[in-house]
């Protein structure tokens, strides 16, 4: 059953045996608001919590970050498409529209943008927001999911 309300989620990952089990959340959540951005240092989990994201919805084409093409994008075993943004590597938000971004972020399917911070006046109205931190030796990664 589906949640009708997205509510705010802290999930505590202490391995990467509890990635499935966050990134299933996280599917919960973007069937509700398809365009999610991840924000997090290098070496937060970003990219590894998409594929996850992306396996557990069929997807079985490679999932890497989109660092030089900007977008990538993949077909679930449904049919549907996801779309894999990283920004970390433009200059300015010009770049960003040249892309079509606000087109893909218009078009209902699912956006999964890394490096949101970098075009900030160019992310829709709504959002799910996913905040990450690397962690230190022995602590566990925590994973945020806020509606915005």
């Amino acid at each position: 059953m589906h949640n009708t309300a997205l509510e705010k989620a802290r999930i505590k990952m202490s391995s990467l045996a509890d990635l499935p089990a966050a990134a299933s959340v996280l599917i919960e959540q973007a069937r509700q608001e398809p365009v999610v951005v991840f924000e997090g240092p290098m070496g937060a989990g970003k990219t590894t919590l998409i594929k996850e994201f992306c396996r557990q919805m069929g997807v079985t084409e490679n999932v890497s970050s989109p660092t030089f093409a900007l977008v990538n994008e993949y077909e679930t075993a449904e049919g549907s498409l996801i779309y894999h943004f990283d920004f970390y590597r433009i200059k300015e938000e010009r770049e960003a529209l040249e892309i079509g971004a606000l087109e893909y972020f218009d078009s209902g399917n699912m956006c999964l943008i890394e490096w949101p911070s970098l075009i900030p006046n160019l992310l829709p109205d709504t959002y799910l927001h996913v905040s990450m931190q690397p962690a230190a030796e022995g602590e566990e990664r925590i994973m945020v999911i806020n509606k915005v």
